[in-house]
């Protein structure tokens, strides 16, 4: 969620499926979003909000290890102008993501599940039994609850059950929000699954104001599952940051060799301007139970990113980090957005790399094939062979005369090191992304998504349609 801290309440925990099978596209991307199942629901409004039914934004996906034709989304349905949506939906495919159905995951009063008017933040993540594990942040427009919540699927995101509070802030004079959770199966280990998020104290709707204010601060917290979803640990700190510092966009992920956890995240530390991140981690080698203190990786440079032609912002995963690791050899990836190879004039997409378990990085390189126009929300995977893929937007068939925003979404790969990009190949556009939901800027997401299967990738990402009443929708490019 980020920028729009907003609130909750707890009510009933049943969520009804809608099933909208999409079909094979004939030529390019799949169509893997139908219908808003919410599009009905009045919950959750203000005189200041706008709702963009039927638009879908910021998409996740993760690849069933068990049987990688069961590929599982999810994403943010109905999104509203000042944070969040109407709820969460999971896709679901079992032919390898060529034909899709889609089901309400149980995070919001829409979908008839936890009484919170909003939710934001989807992510999944699925185990080496096939168990899928899906979280939210839950929360209400109209005061100041808020949640981290999670659901586990065992039927391939058919149908979603066991639905937690990890954590919960329902307080009527509240000064905390619990924001940009994500959840990562351990790969190695059934049954085991980790959460991680940021929990700011004193929020406001803008965490750059935040920081110059003594008493703020935004440690990580964390929480687990050892018997597949039915209970999580007690929320941990494990990130302790003093006044006016705070992390965001944590991500865990494991080594398959030796366990170990990595958690990678953005350091916000004053003195603060946009364009002073730090990309970090820290580790665990008992399995969360102990942290080192968090390892600087590199300054995260970002300018943010606008129309190069009018400067309407345009909201994008600008300071979250993402991290990825090869599953054969354990060496660590992290790519984020960065402004440092043009000379902090726009955004562009950074990757660095570890092959010593995070002792030393790699100087950063660049990764998007420069056009002289931004290249924004980066996403990176490692599949089994090696193969390093990172897929994102980027604005090079924008012409000075255009008055719409041409976007583009492009994979480019690299052997198994991270050095040598190129084959790139384009997934999907030009599309228009001013005819995107506005939410302090044009927005298809903070994040997209990748998975990857033994050797191919599966980029899941959103595309604006061109039709006011249906304004995006989520879209795969599966393998062959």
């Amino acid at each position: 969620m980020r920028r729009n801290k907003s609130r909750v309440m707890l009510l009933g925990v049943s969520a009804a499926a809608t099933l909208a099978v999409s079909s094979p596209a004939s030529a390019g991307p799949t169509l893997v979003s139908g219908p808003s199942p919410f599009a009905a629901c009045t919950i959750g409004g203000s005189s200041t909000s706008t709702i963009f039914v039927n638009s879908e934004v910021e998409p996740w996906v993760a690849v069933n290890p068990k049987n990688t034709s069961n590929i599982i989304g999810a994403w943010q349905q109905d999104r509203w102008s000042d944070g969040g949506s109407h709820g969460l939906v999971a896709g679901f495919s079992f032919d390898g993501g060529h034909t899709w159905a889609q089901t309400s995951l149980p995070f919001s009063a829409c979908a008839n599940g936890l009484g919170y008017e909003r939710a934001s933040d989807p992510w999944v993540s699925i185990g080496p039994d096939g168990t899928a594990y899906a979280v939210s942040i839950s929360f209400n427009n109209s005061d100041n609850s808020n949640a981290v919540a999670a659901a586990v699927s065992g039927d391939g995101g058919q149908t979603w059950g066991n639905l937690s509070v990890i954590i919960a802030n329902n307080e009527p004079t509240l000064q905390f929000f619990n924001d940009k959770e994500s959840v990562t199966a351990n790969p190695i280990k059934a049954g085991v699954a980790y959460a991680v998020w940021d929990r700011l104290e004193l929020p406001n709707g803008n965490p750059y104001a935040n920081l110059h204010t003594a008493a703020y601060r935004g440690p990580t917290l964390f929480s687990k599952t050892v018997d597949g979803g039915k209970t999580w640990s007690a929320p941990a700190e494990i990130v302790k940051v003093p006044s006016r510092q705070q992390t965001i966009g944590n991500q865990i992920v494991v080594n398959q060799q030796d366990g170990t956890l990595y958690d990678f995240f953005d350091l916000i530390t004053p003195p603060f301007n946009k364009g002073a991140g730090r990309v970090a981690f820290i580790k665990s080698t008992d399995d969360g139970a102990t942290w080192t203190q968090p390892q600087i990786i590199s300054t995260l440079q970002t300018v943010s990113v606008f129309d190069p032609n009018s400067g309407t912002p345009i909201r994008t995963g600008d300071i979250i980090p993402e991290p990825a690791i090869d599953p054969a050899t354990g060496q660590l990836y992290v790519v984020w957005q960065d402004s440092r190879f043009n000379g902090g004039k726009y955004d562009e997409v950074a990757l660095s790399t570890s092959t010593d378990g995070g002792k030393t990085w790699s100087a950063p390189i660049r990764v998007n094939t420069p056009s002289g126009r931004p290249a924004f929300n980066p996403a990176v995977r490692v599949n089994p062979a090696g193969t390093v893929a990172v897929t994102y937007y980027d604005f090079r068939n924008l012409k000075s005369t255009d008055t719409t925003l041409p976007t583009d979404y492009w994979r480019t790969t690299s052997p198994r090191g991270g050095q040598n990009f190129g084959n790139e190949l384009h997934i999907a556009g030009s599309f228009d992304m001013k005819t995107a939901p506005y939410a302090e800027g044009y927005f298809v997401g903070d994040y997209e998504g990748l998975g990857a299967t033994d050797t191919e990738f599966v980029p899941f990402f959103v595309q604006t349609t061109g039709n006011a009443s249906d304004p995006t929708d989520v879209f795969v490019a599966p393998a062959p």
